[in-house]
């Protein structure tokens, strides 16, 4: 920063090792990759060392178990996947990661409103005791946040909760009304 300082866990990020600090770190990208590997292994690249039954849980948990189970060898099997499926996938390597910092960029942009609803409910739950970044035009995703930003330009227009900054009728109440409402 050319300012301030940013701080993780109480470590001056300028003084923390880039490996610890990615380790720390699970990420729900926009455009989830999926890997030439089976539904298993590709969970699994969020921890390697874990179980085939923490694999599973975190599947469960991500409400990716349903789809994987239909597909013709199940957890073994290579995938080809929807956009609703691979994030999915893509949460169910963060459950299993259990880092104390989630990044979801963008996380449900791409989704069908049947897979919207479903990675959103996974979401949520994700989300649940740890520092969560949420990067999202969507509003949908950030309803729930204790903190909102709203950026304009690069900077930092307006924060708050989804209700204050609705009452404040600025730039996100305007967009709120334009996604909510249809207006």
């Amino acid at each position: 920063p050319a300012g301030g300082s940013i701080t993780f866990d109480g470590v001056p990020i300028r003084d923390a090792d880039p490996r610890d600090v990615r380790s720390r770190i699970a990420l729900v990208p926009q455009d989830a990759t999926v890997f030439a590997a089976s539904a298993r292994d590709n969970i699994r690249f969020g921890r390697p060392d874990a179980s085939d039954a923490e694999v599973e849980r975190a599947a469960e948990q991500a409400h990716a178990t349903e789809f994987i189970t239909r597909m013709p060898g199940g957890f073994e099997s290579g995938v080809t996947l929807s956009g609703g499926q691979r994030q999915r996938i893509a949460i169910a390597r963060a459950i299993l990661r259990d880092a104390p910092l989630l990044l979801l960029d963008e996380a449900t942009s791409a989704l069908d409103a049947e897979s919207e609803t479903l990675v959103q409910t996974a979401l949520e739950d994700l989300m649940q005791q740890r520092t969560t970044l949420v990067i999202a035009h969507r509003l949908a995703t950030v309803l729930s946040c204790d903190r909102i930003l709203v950026m304009d330009h690069g900077r930092i227009v307006e924060q708050g909760t989804h209700a204050s900054l609705v009452a404040e009728n600025g730039l996100y109440a305007r967009l709120a009304r334009l996604q909510f409402e249809g207006i």
